[in-house]
């Protein structure tokens, strides 16, 4: 027991004796009154790219985490559920809670009219769209996001640790070298050079740990380049989900072309409506539909022959079978037996297309 205590009370003095020498070098060097040992370039480098990854890391980690959930509140709540070990809550999105009150507020007005039916597949379309943005969310922290927290809660904290022992047995070779320098007996300096040879090769030796560990920030570039690419598929996988969800939407609005003439014939006031389909410029007028408009198309439809139309709005082929039409070109429509009331074919030169009747303006 005795031995014991004795042997921690000698180590305990010796290290103390090494912090106090590591002190004085410390404040010598800061002073200019020792020599410092510098590292090689080549480590130099590699430590300033791994400063620079930390950086960088950090900065898109938070920034990521903003894109993927704006709200600061939910994020410091999401936070603090995972430093608890503890499962998320799962809430509603913006777009599944924008769906729920177009859907609430369409069986309101009623599925049986125009107004009622749109908003419910406009509903429909929203909590679609929030289904698979909670997809993309999910996917891009399971595959990005983690990555990168990995790296700086478990690589780079190695890296630190070993760099700041790394430090310490610098230190350690400097202060022998200086001991070396102010000995003057013989037994001191032959135990000094004992003491600078046994340093140096402990600094060599975690040089080499160090520079093993930085040079592995290549490895880890690599991997979060391919995190990378996963976040971008998860992106475009997202936006391209959605963007099929607005055209299905939008080709479900197109078969409502009664609700817009029945809103026109309201007031004269109203043909300054309006249009929030996608491909339509937001705040485009809608045209007044007048009566011999309408019988123009009925006429059209019920008899052979083809009539010139102006385009009102542009607009983007949603199939092979359909034309895609810019404002204010004149084109050629013809009704085509079996074909739906709310579509009419649409001739430009040689090609050759349904167009809504929506879209339409029928000239004299």
């Amino acid at each position: 027991m005795n031995l014991r205590m004795d042997f921690n009370v000698k180590r305990l003095a010796a290290d103390a004796g090494t912090l106090f020498s590591r002190a004085v070098q410390f404040t010598e060097e800061k002073f200019g009154q020792a020599e410092k040992t510098e590292l090689d370039a080549h480590l130099d480098n590699l430590l300033t790219r791994a400063e620079s990854s930390k950086h960088w890391t950090e900065k898109i980690l938070k920034q990521t985490e903003v894109l993927l959930q704006p709200n600061p509140n939910v994020r410091i709540e999401e936070f603090l559920y995972e430093k608890l070990d503890k499962k998320v809550p799962t809430r509603m999105n913006n777009h599944e809670l924008l769906g729920q009150s177009m859907i609430d507020s369409g069986n309101e007005f009623g599925p049986g009219t125009a107004y009622g039916n749109a908003l419910i597949k406009c509903g429909e379309t929203e909590k679609q769209i929030g289904g698979a943005e909670r997809e993309f969310i999910q996917s891009s922290a399971i595959n990005f996001l983690t990555p990168f927290r990995n790296f700086l809660e478990g690589d780079f904290k190695t890296i630190l640790k070993e760099r700041k022992l790394l430090q310490n047995k610098r230190l350690d070779l400097d202060a022998a070298k200086t001991k070396l320098k102010k000995a003057k007996m013989a037994d001191a300096r032959a135990l000094a050079e004992q003491d600078l040879k046994l340093t140096q090769s402990e600094f060599d030796r975690q040089a080499e740990i160090t520079r093993l560990l930085l040079e592995g920030i290549s490895s880890t570039h690599a991997h979060h380049l391919h995190c990378l690419n996963d976040f971008v598929e998860a992106q475009m996988t997202y936006y391209a989900q959605c963007y099929q969800y607005m055209v299905d939407l939008q080709k479900q609005l197109g078969s409502f072309p009664s609700a817009f003439s029945s809103n026109n014939n309201q007031s004269t006031a109203s043909a300054a409506a309006s249009v929030s389909v996608p491909i339509l410029p937001l705040s485009a007028p809608l045209p007044a539909t007048t009566t011999n408009a309408s019988s123009g198309f009925t006429e059209l439809q019920n008899f052979s022959g083809s009539r010139k139309a102006r385009v009102l709005y542009d607009y983007d082929a949603a199939g092979s079978n359909e034309l895609s039409l810019l404002a204010d070109e004149v084109i050629m429509v013809s009704s085509v037996p079996g074909m739906d009331s709310d579509w009419l074919m649409g001739e430009r030169g040689n090609q050759k297309g349904k167009v809504p009747i929506t879209y339409l303006e029928l000239l004299n």
